[in-house]
């Protein structure tokens, strides 16, 4: 299946390098380049990317913006210079599915956006282990009881399996079923339970003893 991506950075030579390395794989379509924030919002919902490559810092909206704009419209791999926490945190909160710097390699990063565009996530690992060790201390004081009667009992299983850091790969060959529908899944927990991201269920599920 062909992988629909925009590219969204206000650098010219940037967003074509990135359209470069990603249209060059053979199943990856570069839909759209948009110039900034504002811009990437409009042509995600015109366009319906898979995935959208979304710089932090550009003009009229930045990317945290943009992306929080699109949360459950479409999947975000945050694309960044800037190790900065205040960043990665934004952009988790937001709903992004990924965060990578922009040092990072073209095969690596042709491998982020397949792996977004799967439906799971993924964090540059120069950033992981700190942003694991902060987030899991800011969470237990910002986020209210879990109402876990709501969840259906798959999706109680898959919540359980987030909170285990499964895959959605791994989660279809637990439960015996599609990964389409293990990313239906995903999307109803996280909507139901009013969690930002994977990051932030599989830390939730933790704190309610389900992994």
């Amino acid at each position: 299946m062909t992988i629909r991506v925009l590219v969204a950075d206000d650098h010219a030579a940037v967003r074509a390098g990135l359209v470069l390395i990603l249209g060059g794989a053979p199943e990856i379509e570069v839909v759209g380049e948009a110039t900034d924030g504002e811009q990437a919002v409009e042509m995600a919902r015109r366009l319906r990317p898979d995935v959208v490559v979304m710089d932090v810092r550009m003009p009229k909206m930045d990317g945290i913006a943009a992306t929080e704009a699109l949360r459950g419209q479409a999947d975000v791999l945050i694309l960044t210079t800037f190790d900065v926490d205040e960043y990665v945190f934004g952009a988790l909160q937001a709903g992004a599915a990924g965060f990578l710097l922009k040092n990072t390699d073209a095969a690596a990063l042709i491998d982020a956006v397949r792996v977004v565009a799967r439906g799971d996530g993924l964090i540059s690992p120069a950033v992981t282990r700190r942003l694991i060790a902060k987030f899991a201390q800011a969470m237990p004081n910002q986020d209210p009881a879990l109402d876990l009667s709501q969840l259906t009992r798959r999706e109680r299983e898959v919540f359980a399996a987030l909170g285990r850091g499964a895959s959605n790969a791994e989660i279809a060959t637990e439960l015996g079923m599609a990964e389409a529908t293990v990313k239906t899944h995903v999307s109803r927990v996280l909507a139901k339970l009013g969690l930002r991201s994977r990051v932030h269920a599989a830390i939730r599920a933790r704190e309610a003893g389900l992994a």
